[in-house]
């Protein structure tokens, strides 16, 4: 086992086995050889209430590793600070001036109770604990939001890209907890951030932008070494956590949640960011459980910027349109991701590609592997889309026509994509489909050591968004315009019809 998250008083270990996020034996966690922790089950846990400064060994069965916590420089109790905890109070004054005024490396302490309070804005070198019992409630009004404006010229003359909306600079409502330019923060505990959406009116004509877009759960622009641990963040007006132009981020046994019917509220988008670790999540949310990105044409061709360096590891999502999602706003390319040992319930997909004709050239995902993975009741496990029909221009023939068009600085690129030690069971539509452009075909697909199980009471699904597609039930592996494909122990129980459709695959091989 390892460390994977320490701050002066709370740890985050990971189990370093063959288990997919739930472990195949309960256990006992001893810390300091006191019994802490009983009849574990997943492949996570966390530890708080330890003391700054202070080394411990913790003991799985035979397995130990020792740490020592860091310390801090002040320690400040928000309830003795003028910080009321009645869930009516607006605290948003107070405890800003909190932030504001800690010295570095204090460590900021919010007690069980509720917080009322509008949108906050992070502080850098700064520990921020929400206890258990304790939930930060999200103001209702949204003109008490402040606006950040899609980009901001510095004194240097150049252009800072502050803020965006689905990859274009946008001006957008800040967000509950807001860091611009912040680093080493870390926000910990048991404690929820509970952003209010279903009591506003943020969800009510949510395609409609009215004074800007709508905020999301948390925003970090810029920031880099930013931790969050334990915390549940839920209700968020859209996507539940926005790194942007970030680096260095680990978000770790957290859990984001939102009603399933809640308008595109994903779990966690990171855009143009690298150095990420999202280990121990867990999902319940409206929209893409985990959806990377890297900005839209514009972006994309001007920066050059993807995101890069990501593990995504022992991760559950349940609901969602899909689990782990690359793109559709991906123009400036996503390279070097790792998704190994997750487990999807009741996704809409598990593993998707989505991308269009007009994200441009420098939107190149290559390289990519998802190992280790289990899928129950997720409708289609495996998709590649490169006719996603989103924007105002998605179902135009531009986007849809299937016969080849031009090859030019609009054009993307999908290269190599591994696939390998799945379970799927009960499946409903397609268990693979992958649709490259005539033009621009997926480069290579390899599917090795997988099991498709489908569902006695399959129901027929569309298992891409793209136009002119009927629903599927119980399909197979689709491939259409693949250079190359490989098989290798891939089985398919209760498929109807031919388990593999080949259609323009240079080299096909099965084994």
């Amino acid at each position: 086992m390892q460390v994977v998250f320490l701050s002066a008083t709370s740890v985050s270990i990971e189990l370093t086995n063959n288990d997919v996020y739930f472990t195949k034996e309960a256990y006992d966690v001893f810390l300091n050889d006191e019994l802490v922790i009983k009849n574990h089950k997943t492949n996570v846990f966390s530890i708080y209430k330890l003391e700054p400064n202070k080394p411990y060994v913790i003991k799985v069965e035979d397995q130990t590793v020792s740490f020592v916590t860091p310390g801090y420089s002040e320690y400040l109790d928000v309830s003795k600070l003028g910080v009321i905890a009645d869930g009516v109070t607006d605290n948003t004054k107070i405890i800003q001036k909190i932030i504001q005024q800690a010295k570095k490396d204090a460590y900021i302490y919010f007690g069980p109770g509720e917080y009322w309070t509008g949108p906050i804005f992070l502080k850098s070198n700064i520990t921020i604990e929400l206890d258990k019992g304790a939930t930060l409630f999200g103001e209702t009004d949204r003109y008490k939001y402040p606006i950040l404006k899609a980009q901001i010229t510095k004194p240097d003359g150049t252009i800072f890209e502050q803020s965006s909306w689905e990859g274009v600079p946008a001006d957008t409502y800040a967000s509950l907890i807001t860091g611009i330019e912040v680093e080493n923060v870390k926000i910990i505990g048991e404690g929820i951030i509970d952003e209010n959406a279903q009591k506003s009116d943020w969800w009510v004509n949510h395609k409609i932008m009215r004074g800007a877009w709508r905020p999301k759960g948390m925003f970090l622009s810029h920031c880099k070494f930013i931790g969050l641990q334990g915390i549940t963040i839920k209700n968020t007006p859209s996507w539940n956590l926005h790194p942007y132009f970030s680096s260095y981020l680990d978000f770790i046994d957290i859990k984001l949640e939102s009603p399933h019917d809640s308008p595109n509220t994903d779990g966690c988008d990171p855009e143009s960011c690298s150095n990420l670790n999202l280990i121990g999540v867990r999902f319940s949310v409206g929209d893409d459980c985990i959806a990377i990105k890297s900005g839209k044409f514009e972006m994309g061709m001007k920066y050059r910027k993807p995101t890069e360096k990501m593990v995504v590891r022992n991760c559950y999502m349940e609901h969602g349109h899909g689990a782990v999602v690359l793109g559709s706003e991906c123009s400036g390319g996503i390279k070097d991701l790792t998704v190994e040992k997750c487990y999807f319930y009741k996704t809409d997909r598990g593993l998707r590609i989505k991308t269009r004709r007009g994200r441009g050239e420098s939107m190149v995902i290559d390289g990519i592997t998802f190992n280790h993975i289990v899928m129950d009741e997720v409708r289609a496990p495996l998709v590649m889309n490169m006719f996603y029909f989103c924007d105002d221009d998605g179902k135009t023939p531009y986007v849809w026509e299937k016969e080849a068009l031009p090859v030019d600085e609009r054009t993307p690129y999908l290269g190599q994509f591994t696939f390998k030690n799945i379970v799927a069971t009960n499946t409903h539509s397609s268990a693979g489909f992958f649709y490259g452009l005539k033009e621009m075909p997926i480069e290579s697909i390899t599917l090795e050591n997988i099991k498709f199980t489908y569902s006695n009471e399959a129901v027929p699904f569309i298992p891409a968004m793209m136009s002119f597609l009927e629903p599927q039930v119980k399909t197979g592996l689709q491939f259409r315009n693949v250079n190359q494909v490989n098989i290798s122990n891939v089985s398919l129980d209760g498929v109807l019809g031919e388990e593999v459709i080949l259609e323009n695959v240079k080299d096909y091989k099965r084994d």
